[in-house]
């Protein structure tokens, strides 16, 4: 029997989500109740004047990169997520290399390489 690969981008773009959210939940920083609508709805880039990176991880990129994933819809066109995240993640008092690599994945996957 001849094995073929299913890997495709959505597939492999599913498996970097369940990575990056086993490393949010691995340093604490998956949580339970997404915050206000009020929160969520916010015009700033990554929502900066009403949510925490790790929650605009979880409860505005994860859910958007789902709904693509289920949808079989068109991917991003480009990312560079890596340097918001590290900037975010400078000086936090938890070790955030795991959800960096997860998201240099990802850049990885959108831009192709």
């Amino acid at each position: 029997m001849t094995h073929f690969s299913t890997s495709t981008p959505h597939s492999r773009l599913a498996d970097i989500i369940l990575e990056l959210e086993s490393a949010l939940r691995e340093q604490a920083l998956w949580e339970s109740s997404p915050p206000s609508f009020e929160a969520l709805g916010s015009q700033q880039p990554f929502c900066v004047d009403t949510l925490r990176f790790s929650q605009w991880l979880q409860f505005i990129f994860i859910a958007r990169i789902k709904i693509i994933i289920e949808s079989g819809g068109t991917l991003p066109a480009r990312s560079g997520i890596v340097p918001i995240a590290e900037e975010n993640f400078r000086g936090a008092d938890y070790d955030a290399s795991r959800i960096i690599h997860c998201l240099a994945k990802f850049d990885a996957l959108i831009e192709g390489k």
